[in-house]
């Protein structure tokens, strides 16, 4: 289980639809399967014969309620980017989880991530999204319901890793396995270059493809909410620009794996160890 922290963002469409690996829709409700945790102050704002299930358009505009209620909250650094981005991936060979199980390493998640207190009743605003196979993405907004702002996920890379093994354990979990480090560094080949400076460009964290993608994002979140401003076609042709960034930062990031795989020194196969028989506890 790796978990990996985006950086902070403006809006949550674009984390949302990274989440579902598709853009956000007005028309696509989600339901329990997808969204399997939020944040406990939710069941306290929806009535027994309210809407149960919610369009991805209303899940995004439900976490960036807090930028209208308090729009002059700001956090240390004076800036307004209040979502917070997580995601987990398992292991490839790993089992797949229940809704419970995704379910309870998202509370998890989210109480080492520092956006979820227990007994806090005023704390933030966060779903989990579970729309991919082997995949878990937790979105918040650090503005919290009493307009301060939580600086608890600036420590969360410290947390999240040591959560990550423990959830591991109790369910059972493929671990992830420490990289030996040598006292002799090979220089790199051409190949594995290559591949770093494709990786850099697909970052979700700190890419200039992902950066470009999320003021497009926003820009065009914001054009659609002033009626008559621009016409279906700018807003689609816009939509289409995001589609193909989040494609090449895919294509570029499948063929970076692909050239650190081509560069890796291949090594002969060693001769079948003597089997040796060991109790085992279940």
């Amino acid at each position: 289980m790796i978990p990996r922290l985006h950086i902070r963002a403006h809006t949550p469409h674009g984390p949302l639809a990274e989440a579902l690996g598709r853009p956000v829709s007005a028309d696509e409700g989600l339901t329990d399967h997808t969204i399997v945790a939020h944040w406990p102050g939710l069941d306290y704002y929806t009535s027994d014969d309210e809407q149960k299930v919610w369009t991805s358009v209303q899940w995004a505009e439900h976490l960036e309620d807090p930028y209208m209620e308090h729009p002059f909250a700001a956090g240390p650094e004076d800036d307004r980017h209040a979502i917070f981005h997580l995601d987990i991936r398992l292991h490839p060979d790993d089992r797949e989880l229940t809704g419970p199980e995704w379910a309870e390493a998202a509370h998890r998640l989210a109480r080492a991530a520092g956006i979820e207190v227990p007994g806090d009743e005023r704390g933030c605003r966060w779903i989990a999204v579970q729309a991919q196979p082997g995949r878990l993405d937790l979105i918040a907004n650090l503005i919290r319901l009493d307009g301060t702002w939580n600086t608890q996920p600036a420590n969360a890379l410290r947390r999240l890793p040591d959560e990550a093994r423990r959830i591991e354990q109790d369910l059972r979990l493929t671990p992830v396995q420490p990289t030996h480090q040598t006292g002799v560094r090979p220089v790199p080949t051409a190949s594995a270059q290559l591949a770093t400076i494709l990786s850099q460009l697909a970052d979700e964290q700190a890419g200039p493809l992902a950066t470009v993608r999320d003021l497009v994002e926003h820009t065009t979140h914001q054009i659609a909410r002033r009626p008559g401003a621009a016409d279906d076609a700018m807003l689609l042709r816009l939509e289409l620009v995001v589609r193909r960034l989040h494609s090449v930062q895919q294509d570029l990031d499948t063929t970076a794996a692909q050239l650190r795989a081509a560069a890796l020194p291949r090594v002969a196969a060693a001769p079948p160890a003597a089997k040796r028989s060991a109790h085992r506890s279940p």
